[in-house]
């Protein structure tokens, strides 16, 4: 049956955006953002970093595409996303694996010539998001989100080898903060969808742990965070606002999840602690954007 032009372009073009998974995209760009700003110490190269922010976008979206098109038959069973297009059908498969293809690729040849090493931590993103998160792990054991946190631990990387050339102790500690914040960050989301994920058969650790224990797991990477931050400060990267602003934000989220080891409404409290990962997530930025020491 042909649909009518106007509804049709409009919804293929928001299909093929969510494909992308913009939520995720959004916390690569501010990750990769935080990054090349870190790195250039307030001496920005304004056309270099536009690059490096849509080559990471371009890799990071088209890792997106194909963990989509690999749990097709999972979301199918969810509600939450079963009536994304190609669960429902509305994107055929080979379309999918070509605009994967064509994001991959597009990304990649701007990362390259943005450096060598840029396209190799891009690469590298893309083989654990796809190959070990999505195809191996996120079946079989709830390490996926562990080893998940490795390629959410990229875009910054990314960012900051793109500034600096290279990696010092400033690149690895981004990074470092950018892995220990995801576990966290997924489980409270987890707990919150806890039945849909068991429904479509995803061995999380809410799933397959429990909610407390999941609770318990999720202190220590938030506990870590305050110190990974401060030695940003101790080895001169960002100043004292920096430190104040990061350590006060790190309190705070690990207040909400002690919080959940003594109240009843998981999933209401699964709710605040995903909240307040998302506000650290836009806190960090900007207190490097803020208070990075200029060079």
């Amino acid at each position: 049956m042909e649909q009518q032009p106007s509804r049709n372009r409009r919804t293929v073009i928001r299909d093929y955006v969510q494909l992308t998974k913009p939520g995720i995209l959004r916390s690569n760009v501010v990750a990769a953002f935080a990054g090349f700003w870190l790195a250039s110490r307030w001496q920005i190269d304004w056309l270099l970093m536009a690059a490096t922010l849509a080559g990471t976008t371009l890799v990071m979206a088209s890792s997106c595409v194909v963990n989509n098109l690999l749990d097709r038959d999972l979301d199918a069973r969810m509600a939450r996303t079963k009536k994304r297009a190609l669960p429902s059908g509305r994107i055929p498969v080979r379309h999918a694996a070509v605009y994967a293809a064509a994001l991959g690729l597009a990304g990649m040849l701007i990362l390259l010539a943005v450096n060598v090493q840029a396209a190799l931590l891009g690469l590298f993103g893309m083989f654990v998001y796809i190959v070990i998160y999505t195809y191996w792990l996120k079946r079989r054991s709830p390490l996926s989100t562990f080893m998940g946190a490795f390629s959410g631990a990229v875009p910054p990387a990314i960012g900051y080898v793109a500034a600096a050339g290279t990696m010092d102790a400033g690149g690895w500690l981004l990074a470092l903060i950018l892995f220990l914040w995801q576990p966290p960050h997924f489980w409270a989301l987890g707990i919150m969808r806890r039945d849909d994920y068991r429904e479509a058969g995803f061995k999380i650790l809410p799933v397959v742990r429990g909610v407390r224990r999941t609770q318990w797991q999720m202190i220590p990477y938030v506990l870590l965070l305050l110190p990974s931050c401060a030695l940003l400060t101790r080895f001169g990267y960002t100043g004292s606002l920096f430190l104040a602003v990061s350590l006060l934000a790190g309190a705070v989220w690990l207040f909400v999840c002690i919080g959940g080891l003594v109240g009843r409404d998981a999933v209401r409290w699964a709710k605040r602690a995903f909240l307040m990962s998302i506000y650290y997530l836009m806190i960090i930025p900007l207190a490097i954007v803020l208070d990075t020491v200029k060079a």
